[in-house]
């Protein structure tokens, strides 16, 4: 049977996923630029005789198609296609668990109707104490359990990003939130809690997000430890 390497596996992973955000513009100047240094390199190896128009035709060639891969590089960062939304299986939900208090109510109904209006987000999710305070956005009805990225995100006391879940094995710990999340963002309350959320396509969440986040998670900490 054969064996693949899982580093193989990822950097072809990688590899795929950095064309599929180019442009077509940038794709074909990178095809292009990787053909005209193929075929430079064959034409090098296939030459009899080696003149100094030769040579210089060779570095002419070679520069070329260095100038067109870079380009697609910097046109890629300059102007990144937009990812595809994908379609969420789940209904529109807005669930608090009962015996909170006032305070807390408006809490988590504001902050997320923040986070479902002012980033990506699909649905978001609040852990504490060992059950669900909250779940709101397009959701599923399975029973959540914090997994090993919820843990290593308490360990590390710092917020987690799944750009893309597809890359990440432990995405199906957050299945029971949404079925195949495209972009995941976890962030600890404590040593057991979490704020989880969700996004509807990969790599939509950007720095300014996770600030939003990571911010109204530590507002919400301190309302939780005081009142809970």
């Amino acid at each position: 049977m054969e064996q693949h390497n899982p580093f193989e596996q990822e950097c072809v992973d990688l590899t795929s996923l950095l064309f599929r955000s180019m442009r077509p513009a940038a794709r074909i100047s990178l095809i292009a630029g990787l053909l005209t240094l193929s075929l430079a390199a064959f034409n090098a190896l296939t030459v009899d005789l080696v003149t100094p128009s030769f040579q210089r035709a060779e570095v002419l060639a070679g520069v070329a198609a260095v100038g067109l891969m870079l380009m697609a590089v910097l046109w890629t960062q300059a102007s990144p296609m937009a990812p595809s939304k994908q379609i969420l299986e789940g209904n529109q939900t807005f669930e608090l668990v009962e015996g909170l208090n006032d305070v807390l109510q408006k809490e988590l109904a504001w902050g997320s109707h923040l986070l479902l209006t002012a980033t990506p987000a699909a649905v978001i999710l609040v852990y504490w104490n060992n059950e669900v305070l909250l779940r709101r956005g397009i959701s599923g009805n399975g029973t959540f359990i914090p997994g090993e990225i919820c843990k290593q995100a308490r360990d590390r006391c710092e917020l987690i990003s799944l750009v893309n879940t597809s890359l990440f094995p432990g995405r199906i710990e957050f299945n029971p939130i949404v079925e195949n999340l495209p972009a995941v963002m976890v962030y600890p309350l404590a040593s057991n809690g979490w704020v989880v959320l969700g996004g509807c396509s990969e790599r939509c969440f950007s720095r300014s997000d996770e600030l939003w986040l990571i911010g109204w998670s530590q507002r919400l900490r301190t309302e939780l430890e005081e009142r809970t």
